[in-house]
């Protein structure tokens, strides 16, 4: 029999729901390449209507969402400004310098994920020629590396307002975005309602086995299709992936909540254990980040190791920081295990 996993790492390990997978299965198929898949071109409408904008095309990832956003907006040897924290400069592989030859101009990030707009307004420098042109600014919602914390509508509209008064666009990484409107009780629209253009992923919080959505004007989704193609990101009969996002996207976001109570049930067990600290305000939505007090005498490794002997998983983030991702396919007990194991791995170690 095989062993019951507790898998805290992310919210990608999620797999479809018996429902999802027959959706997929009954998915009406055709070759989305010449724009012939009908379950497709359905997810796309529904994506673009959702958030409010006029179009959007199927990728294969959050990260092709974002690569082929950015070499919309940015040509060779123009500028990106983004966050020093965010996705596009930490998990990416640097792909926006390294395939579309755009300078990332990484500033700080405050605590709850923003930029400040000052900060932003010192690195537009359009006219001075030894530098390169800034086009674009880059926002994360959630945000992964800054607690999993939701960007405000009201911080995002005044970034954006900002942006294109200093002729810039805004690209919203909007991985987790669902997550962010869940916790602030507002319809995603609201959050993206002045970016050019935004990414989320089906393949985390929502269930689905793959694939995110770019959205945006018509013609630049038009030119984010001829960009995904030039990436080898063109699929052919991709409706049995686009059928689980209808899906998704149909029944599967308002649960989004169940994962931050989740969360916050951990959270608060967790803070219970001698050596185990966690922010005083807790998580924000599905993301619960510890640090190992300096009493406690472990390495990394080790911990983890201990940790998976009781068949628990999660991440390391930094030296003595982790991270634990709260998400459907966690079992019933996962709290009570969770907590266990964590004083199974550092008994005899405080």
């Amino acid at each position: 029999m095989d062993k019951k996993i507790y898998d805290f790492r992310s919210d990608t390990v999620t797999r479809p729901i018996p429902e999802m997978r027959q959706a997929m299965y009954e998915a009406e198929l055709g070759d989305d390449v010449y724009g012939e898949d009908p379950s497709v071109n359905k997810l796309e409408e529904k994506a673009a209507e959702i958030m409010g904008k006029e179009a959007a095309l199927f990728v294969s990832s959050g990260t092709m969402g974002n690569l082929v956003a950015v070499m919309a907006h940015c040509a060779r040897g123009e500028e990106a400004i983004m966050g020093r924290e965010g996705h596009t400069f930490q998990h990416e592989a640097g792909g926006i310098s390294v395939l579309g030859g755009i300078v990332m101009n990484t500033v700080s990030n405050l605590s709850d994920g923003t930029i400040e707009l000052e900060t932003i307004q010192a690195e537009i420098h359009n006219d001075d020629y030894h530098k390169p042109v800034t086009k674009l600014l880059i926002l994360e919602n959630t945000h992964n590396g800054c607690g999993g914390v939701p960007l405000t509508a009201e911080y995002t509209k005044s970034a954006g307002e900002f942006a294109h008064r200093a002729g810039l666009k805004l690209h919203v990484d909007g991985a987790r975005i669902f997550n962010a409107a869940i916790a602030l009780n507002l319809p995603v629209s609201e959050l993206v309602s002045e970016a050019d253009s935004v990414t989320f992923c089906l393949s985390k919080g929502l269930g689905a086995p793959a694939g995110s959505l770019l959205c945006g004007r018509k013609e630049f989704v038009q030119a984010a299709r001829r960009l995904r193609k030039m990436l080898g990101g063109g699929m052919r009969q991709a409706g049995v992936l686009a059928a689980a996002g209808i899906y998704a996207l149909e029944h599967r976001i308002a649960r989004l909540s169940d994962d931050h109570v989740l969360a916050k049930e951990l959270a608060v067990r967790l803070s219970e254990i001698p050596g185990i600290c966690i922010e005083k305000d807790g998580p924000k939505t599905n993301m619960v980040f510890i640090r190992l007090s300096d009493s406690i005498r472990v390495s990394d490794e080790e911990f983890l190791g201990r940790t998976k002997q009781k068949n628990v998983l999660f991440s390391s983030t930094e030296h003595r920081n982790f991270r634990l991702v709260t998400h459907q396919d966690l079992p019933d007990d996962a709290v009570d295990v969770c907590d266990k194991a964590i004083r199974y791995a550092l008994n005899s170690l405080v």
